[in-house]
């Protein structure tokens, strides 16, 4: 199995940890904690205090993670000619453009992850989430050219025994495999300094890429090993 590193903590303090030993990475490929639109209902998800969470416009209680922490982070963690991807709403999206683009990275392109699902909205119903690709330094192709701005992978979350949802905003595997199979090679590394329950790991593990990822929250985190490090996980 390729190298794999994971951390439970602050990624912000992980990564200064890596700087200073001159660690870098092929690729990232994350989805960072950001503010969402606030509901006024707060929705059905969680309990009372998940309720309170979401009226703020945020989905975990870790959200406090500016892009002007990790952005220059980032940067200075990606190797030259390397790919970054950062998943976020429209809520987001000008801000991380901005600061992404004053850290250094050129923006490619704006990908869509079409989710096959919807959620009510006052202004239309949701369905999608931006995927910002960026690269740093002189441009290298994908290794897939063929493959469309527009990915259509559905959005099913793992359950737990509960039968509420492990992680909010879990990412399926299939679509973290898409990303990093067309922006490395086998053996190089992929960072996800914000990985919940892993699902960018175990897409590296199943493409046999390395993987250092980062998570704060301990019940997350311990999902993510599982997952990453063991074929029949339980939780």
């Amino acid at each position: 199995m390729t190298d794999i590193k994971l951390y439970n903590g602050d990624c912000i303090e992980f990564m200064d940890k890596l700087i200073d030993q001159n660690v870098q990475v092929d690729c990232i490929v994350t989805d960072p904690p950001y503010l969402t639109t606030p509901r006024g209902n707060a929705g059905n998800s969680g309990g009372m205090m998940q309720k309170l969470i979401n009226k703020k416009g945020q989905v975990f209680h870790n959200n406090n993670c500016p892009v002007t922490e990790w952005g220059p982070r980032i940067y200075k963690l990606l190797k030259e000619t390397g790919h970054c991807y950062i998943m976020t709403n429209h809520r987001n999206l000008m801000e991380y453009l901005q600061v992404l683009t004053d850290c250094g990275f050129h923006f490619i392109k704006s990908l869509i992850w079409d989710k096959q699902n919807k959620i009510m909205g006052q202004y239309f119903m949701s369905q999608f989430e931006y995927i910002l690709f960026f690269r740093k330094g002189a441009g290298v192709k994908i290794n897939e050219c063929g493959t469309s701005d527009i990915l259509s992978v559905p959005n099913k979350k793992l359950k737990g025994p509960d039968g509420k949802n492990l992680h909010d905003t879990e990412k399926p595997v299939k679509l973290m495999e898409t990303l990093i199979r067309n922006s490395t090679k086998e053996g190089e590394v992929v960072m996800d300094f914000a990985m919940g329950i892993g699902s960018t790991g175990v897409a590296c593990k199943n493409l046999n890429r390395g993987f250092i990822g980062m998570e704060i929250d301990p019940d997350y985190f311990r999902i993510a090993e599982q997952r990453i490090y063991y074929e029949d996980y339980k939780f």
